[in-house]
């Protein structure tokens, strides 16, 4: 297949053969940006996990610093005394029989859903809508809780979820291309360290196999795991 332009401009800019420091991955996936609208940032990290074991199944969430970029879409299933606590932190849509009834019909246009234990059980039936795309409310990420507000707020300032898919490999978005270099640096670095306190006490062998950065229809930079402190 032949290359655009913009593609073999990109492939200039860096050796792919290389490994590069996480400080000039961040630097170089922004010279290689050309699309005409602000690109995700985005991590690929294959970790030496077996997803398939329940002991090495790697899961949770990060609050970048400079948060995602991206307006995130929230909804709070809940009982009507939390729904003003909810609005007043920022959800978008709140609210339950409605919600659940919309979501039955088909309706997921959000991006995080966030719920309390009191109202789970009705909330269950749905997980053969929201699992496949990965909105449905679980403990272990935060979006089931008693305190609603406190998760909207934290998802609206740049709480991640994330988990390692059935291949090893986590897939995240850290910034946008009009992030700074030293902001992209900084989500990326949190959100490595992150999954290095996560790692499970029975995963052997090297844990980080492989670190790439890029954007959204850019070239992947591989980064060098030893320039990231605490790695």
């Amino acid at each position: 297949m032949a290359l655009s332009k913009n593609r073999k401009k990109a492939l200039e800019a860096f050796n792919v053969e290389e490994v590069y420091s996480l400080d000039q991955a961040s630097e170089i996936v922004k010279k290689i940006t050309t699309t005409k609208f602000d690109a995700s940032v985005d991590l690929d990290v294959r970790l030496g996990v077996d997803p398939r074991k329940a002991d090495q199944m790697v899961r949770g969430v990060a609050v970048l610093p400079h948060g995602t970029g991206k307006e995130t879409k929230v909804l709070v299933l809940c009982t009507p005394d939390k729904e003003q606590e909810a609005k007043d932190a920022g959800a978008d849509y709140v609210g339950l029989d409605e919600y659940i009834e919309k979501i039955s019909g088909g309706w997921t246009d959000v991006d995080v859903i966030i719920t309390m234990p009191a109202v789970m059980a009705k909330i269950g039936r749905l997980g053969r809508i929201l699992g496949p795309r990965n909105l449905m409310p679980n403990p272990k990420s935060g979006t089931v809780t008693p305190d609603v507000a406190k998760a909207v707020k934290e998802v609206k300032a740049g709480k991640i979820d994330f988990k390692v898919d059935k291949t090893g490999i986590i897939h995240v978005s850290v910034g946008r291309a009009s992030f700074s270099q030293d902001q992209i640096k900084e989500n990326a670095t949190e959100m490595l360290q992150t999954l290095s306190r996560m790692k499970p006490a029975s995963a052997k062998g090297t844990y980080f196999k492989s670190i790439s950065m890029s954007s959204t229809m850019s070239p992947g930079i591989s980064v060098d795991k030893n320039s990231v402190l605490g790695l």
